[in-house]
C-alpha cells in the first residue's frame, strides 16, 4: 500500500461541484435580470431563483473555504500570501470599476454641453448639501476605518474582547451609514433619470452603497468567526481581507464626497 505525503506548502484543492453550480446560478441571475428589466414573462421568478441560488452557492462554497483554512489547516503562510495577492488584485479591479464613474462625472462636469445648459450642476438640478447627511456619512465611514483598525490590532495582540468590540462598532457605523444614504435617496429632489447628473450620481453613490452592504455582510461573518475563535494571532486572513475591502470602501467614499458632493454639487 502506498501512502501519499505532501511535501510542499501549497494547497491543492479537492474536486468540487461548487464552481459549476455557481456559474449556473449566476447565469440564471443575469438572464432573469434581463427578462425582468425588459418586462418579459418569468423575469421576476428567474431573478428570484438566481438570487437565492447564487446566495446559497456562495454560502456553501465559502463555508468549505473556511473549513479548509481552520479545521483542515490547508492555509499555510504561502497560501495566505497568495490569498492576499488575490484580494489586492480584486480591489484593484474594483478601483478601475469606480474609475469609470469618475471619468464620466468629470468628463460631463468639466465640459458641460448645451443640453445641460452649459453649466454644472445642470440647469434645473437642485443638488444635495455637502455639509448635511454626506458630511455625517463621511465622519461615520472615517470612524469605522478607525474601529476596524483597532479590531485588527486587537486580534494581532490576542485581545478577543477588544476585537469583538471594535468590529461590532464598525458594523453599527456601517448600518447607520446605509440608513442615512437610503434617507438621502428618498428625499433627493432628482432621480436617476434626470439627465447625466442624476445618472452619474445615483450610479456612483448607489454602487458604493452596494459595496457598503457587501462589506457589512463581510464584517458580520468575520464577527461570527471571531466569536467562534476562528482567528488567531498568526492566522486571520479572513479578517484582513474584510479590513482591506472596508478601507477601499472608505477611500472611494472620500473621493465621492469631495468630487460629487462638495465640488460637483456646488
Amino acid at each position: 500500500m502506498l501512502f501519499y505525503s505532501q511535501r510542499h506548502a501549497f494547497h491543492l484543492v479537492n474536486a468540487s461541484f461548487m464552481p459549476f453550480l455557481t456559474s449556473i446560478a449566476a447565469g440564471s441571475l443575469a438572464f432573469g435580470s434581463v427578462l425582468f428589466f425588459h418586462g418579459f414573462f418569468g423575469g421576476v421568478e428567474m431573478t428570484t431563483f438566481g438570487l437565492i441560488s447564487t446566495t446559497l452557492c456562495m454560502a456553501f462554497w465559502w463555508r468549505d473555504v473556511v473549513r479548509e483554512g481552520t479545521l483542515e489547516g490547508n492555509h499555510t503562510n504561502i497560501v495566505q500570501l497568495s490569498l492576499r495577492y488575490g484580494m489586492l488584485l480584486f480591489i484593484l479591479s474594483e478601483i478601475m470599476f469606480f474609475f469609470a464613474f469618475f471619468w464620466a462625472f468629470f468628463a460631463s462636469s468639466l465640459t458641460p454641453t448645451i443640453e445641460v445648459g452649459n453649466i454644472w450642476p445642470p440647469k434645473g438640478i437642485f443638488t444635495l448639501s455637502a455639509f448635511e447627511i454626506p458630511l455625517l456619512n463621511t465622519l461615520l465611514l472615517l470612524s469605522s476605518g478607525v474601529t476596524i483598525t483597532f479590531a485588527h490590532h486587537a486580534i494581532t495582540a490576542g485581545k478577543k474582547l477588544n476585537a469583538v468590540t471594535g468590529l461590532t462598532i464598525t458594523i453599527v457605523f456601517a448600518i447607520i451609514f446605509t440608513g442615512f444614504q437610503a434617507f438621502e435617496y428618498c428625499t433627493a429632489s432628482f432621480c436617476i433619470s434626470d439627465g447625466i447628473f442624476g445618472s452619474v450620481f445615483f450610479l456612483s453613490t448607489g454602487f458604493h452603497g452596494f459595496h457598503v452592504i457587501i462589506g457589512t455582510i463581510f464584517l458580520c461573518v468575520c464577527l461570527i468567526r471571531l466569536l467562534f475563535n476562528h482567528f488567531t494571532i498568526q492566522h486571520h486572513f479572513g479578517f484582513e481581507a474584510a479590513a482591506f475591502y472596508w478601507h477601499f470602501v472608505d477611500v472611494v467614499w472620500l473621493f465621492l464626497y469631495v468630487s460629487v458632493y462638495f465640488w460637483g454639487g456646488n
